[in-house]
């Protein structure tokens, strides 16, 4: 499909909301870049893991600069421990001031054979792409998104307990919503997407429905 224009989509959203796996589906429709922008500090935190550097911002400098979408593409970094510890870096504006760049180069400047881009997370539309043509936020029931995470990391061979990922979930989207800089929230100029009760492509249909008729295809 070739669009008239790039176009930039915006996603923001809770852990488990499906976002990541609609994004991937628009992606593939409109032929646009993709980047789940939470693996970069996901990516981050499994490096602070692995090496335990005493001074995390110098680490973290230092391996922000060669940060590259292909790194992101790991199934190791969809644990618990690693979740954990990417929430806590998260919180510190030094720590999303190195990956701004990053990002936003993604979604100004994709390749050229690429229609546009799309990035989801938790401050797409507030920080990184305020211009967006197309903002949504998807949220779902925190026992849904739970279920869904269980099942995911069932299926990946992980020994985890549905009690533990929604004890987990629950406290990531308090830190979410809570923490002082680029906080989770739905920006008045996006659009609610509710995938609750919606299979994945229910979901994905939808808001293919509401881009589709802005771009009279």
């Amino acid at each position: 499909m070739k669009l008239k224009k790039k176009i930039k989509i915006g996603i923001d959203s809770p852990s488990a909301a499906g976002a990541g796996t609609i994004s991937k589906m628009l992606a593939k429709n409109y032929n646009l870049l993709y980047c789940d922008t939470g693996k970069i500090y996901r990516y981050m935190a499994k490096q602070i893991i692995e090496k335990k550097p005493l001074d995390k911002i110098k680490f973290l400098k230092k391996i922000s600069k060669k940060i590259n979408l292909k790194k992101l593409n790991n199934k190791n970094l969809l644990t618990d421990d690693v979740a954990y510890i990417a929430s806590q870096i998260a919180k510190d504006l030094r720590v999303r001031k190195l990956v701004v760049k990053f990002q936003k180069d993604l979604a100004y400047r994709p390749p050229k054979k690429f229609n546009g881009s799309i990035l989801d997370g938790r401050d797409i539309n507030s920080k990184i792409v305020k211009d967006a043509d197309f903002k949504f936020y998807v949220t779902a029931s925190v026992t849904e998104r739970a279920k869904r995470r269980f099942k995911e990391l069932k299926k990946l061979g992980k020994k985890v307990t549905y009690s533990k990922i929604l004890k987990n979930l629950k406290r990531r989207d308090l830190e979410d919503r809570s923490r002082r800089y680029s906080k989770l929230k739905k920006t008045k100029d996006s659009t609610l997407i509710n995938t609750t009760n919606l299979s994945i492509k229910g979901s994905f249909l939808k808001v293919k429905k509401i881009i589709d008729k802005k771009l009279n295809i």
